[in-house]
């Protein structure tokens, strides 16, 4: 049940909507006061009276019912207490019911949502700079389907430009087909910035002749670079397996390529396309911004061109409900621009083009940061911290079986929850040590609860499910029932706002109440109604937890 829309609709305010009623209603700082409260102040100058006065008359039209035992008006306040045996053997029940589904709902049923992120370079490593769009995006898409949406996953890869005639040109002065193959991405890598150190004006007019040829279709170059995506796409797709990372499609830019000209068509009959000093533009300057180049003036077309393509490419194939993309906040003009040129040209489901812009991800160990041109690599990352995490985890339990396994959970959880944990906007700072502290805010945490949940259940054996008529509920045990019960909004506002910080956020707050209670509350030991009960609130946090984790792609080791 979500007990702020019971609670909106159970008062009635004159000129202030239910939305307006249910949007205000929040937890109270201390559980003590209520279980929810709605500060009456900003009524007071629609009603024309004090907080106090306004949260006074409203009390006293709202009866207890088997949803709220309690209504009292404190300093402005209106505060709710909801009942609490009503509320548990809901929640447990509910749980018990869906199990892997708990927080699941059907809203989305019908609806497709397009999801464009991690975009990797062909020719390229992953570096530390595609962490957060591949971990947003894989959650929002993960979020999305747990709702019932159709979530669909594209990977707009970044396979067209000079740099591959470069390419051409490096491999073909420089290249051996064995130590390429045997070296991947790396090796190709490398041949690439030989040739940025290296090139004279004639490799330069070569790489310019090559990317003609592979426009025009030329065997041989085309070869070669499917070639270097296929290794490319060898090279990523593990370290997405490693992350739980998944795609629907890897249309890339050069998909688009035959896409373009009848969008620069649409652009002229609607009388949109300008000339600028040789080149074609659309004029923004009457939207507060710069104008949005369509072609330069040699006929190259550009990232914009691409994208509006792309944008009327996958609402003619999916039908979208939304499209988001999934890109860093520096391409925020980026999105502006064509998203504004696409509703000139009359697409009214322009407005559902979505920025979902981020922060950046750098990293606090010295030892690993860019230097001199050099990049940190994606991979680099994650395995160093499953290898620290695998000491760590060995440190704590040197007799534990299936290290491996479980450092490689533990670790990749930590390199996912570090980039998700805090609102997407922010920059982030990863720092091994915190990430893999058993302490805190982590995912690391959050995994050792579940382990410690599944522990008591193993020791606890067989138990009746539910709540036994007559057991009392303690403050601990009802601050996780409400924790529990609050996880299905908490999916909703993760997926309406593009923010998987909130369920993130939400595994740790379950994690610490959960934690309150196993060490304020004897379990096994308990007498035998509350011992079911209290085994049942065990069983149903572990539940939850791995349902929240997985959401962001994270698994959960039976032990730690």
């Amino acid at each position: 049940m979500d007990y702020k829309k019971y609670i909106a609709g159970k008062i009635k305010v004159d000129g202030v909507s239910e939305e307006e009623i249910y949007s205000s209603i929040a937890l109270p700082p201390n559980s003590q006061m209520g279980d929810y409260a709605l500060p009456c102040f900003k009524f007071a100058k629609v009603l024309r009276k004090s907080p106090v006065v306004i949260a006074a008359e409203l009390a006293a039209q709202i009866s207890p019912d088997e949803v709220l035992s309690e209504i009292t008006a404190v300093n402005g306040y209106l505060n709710f207490k909801i009942n609490k045996v009503g509320l548990t053997r809901e929640v447990l029940a509910e749980i018990e019911s869906k199990g892997e589904r708990y927080g699941s709902s059907d809203m989305g049923r019908g609806r497709t949502i397009c999801i464009d992120y991690s975009s990797v370079n062909i020719a390229k490593p992953f570096h530390i700079g595609h962490l957060s769009t591949t971990v947003l995006g894989s959650a929002l898409y993960k979020i999305f389907n747990f709702l019932g949406y159709k979530a669909v996953g594209i990977n707009h890869l970044g396979d067209y430009g000079t740099q591959f005639g470069k390419l051409i040109s490096a491999y073909k002065h420089w290249g051996n087909r064995e130590e390429v193959q045997r070296g991947g991405i790396h090796a190709i890598n490398d041949l690439y910035v030989r040739f940025n150190n290296e090139a004279d004006e004639e490799m330069e007019r070569e790489a310019r002749e090559y990317f003609r040829l592979i426009e025009s279709g030329d065997k041989e170059a085309n070869d070669l670079f499917e070639w270097f995506k296929e290794l490319t796409l060898e090279y990523v797709k593990k370290i997405y397996d490693r992350l739980d990372v998944h795609f629907d499609s890897y249309a890339g830019e050069r998909f688009y390529t035959d896409k373009m000209a009848p969008v620069i068509e649409e652009l002229k009959e609607d009388g949109l396309l300008k000339e600028s000093n040789g080149a074609q533009i659309v004029d923004l300057e009457p939207y507060g911004m710069p104008p949005c180049l369509i072609l330069r003036s040699d006929g190259a077309s550009l990232y914009a061109t691409r994208d509006i393509a792309a944008a009327i490419y996958r609402k003619k194939t999916y039908d979208f409900y939304k499209c988001l993309y999934v890109v860093a906040y520096q391409q925020n003009l980026h999105f502006r621009q064509f998203f504004k040129v696409l509703e000139l040209m009359g697409k009214e489901w322009a407005k559902d083009l979505v920025h979902v812009a981020y922060g950046m991800v750098s990293l606090e160990d010295g030892a690993m940061s860019t230097r001199k041109g050099k990049v940190v690599w994606l991979e680099d990352v994650i395995s160093k911290c499953v290898e620290k995490a695998y000491a760590v985890v060995n440190e704590k339990n040197p007799n534990l079986e299936n290290k491996d396994e479980i450092a490689e959970k533990v670790g990749i959880g930590a390199v996912i929850f570090g980039a998700l944990y805090n609102n997407k906007i922010k920059d982030i700072t990863f720092s091994y040590d915190k990430v893999l502290s058993f302490e805190g805010e982590t995912s690391v945490y959050v995994q050792y609860t579940c382990a410690r949940a599944a522990s008591v259940l193993e020791k606890g054996g067989a138990f009746k499910a539910g709540l036994a008529d007559g057991t009392e509920i303690s403050d601990e045990e009802f601050e996780v029932v409400k924790a529990l019960a609050s996880f299905p909004d908490t999916v909703i506002d993760a997926a309406e706002k593009y923010e998987p910080s909130y369920i993130a956020r939400f595994a740790v707050d379950l994690a610490q109440k959960f934690n309150k209670f196993y060490f304020d509350c004897k379990i096994l030991t308990a007498g035998e109604g509350v011992r079911d009960f209290r085994l049942s609130l065990t069983k149903a946090t572990l539940r939850t937890l791995e349902n929240a984790l997985g959401l962001l792609g994270i698994g959960v080791p039976d032990k730690m």
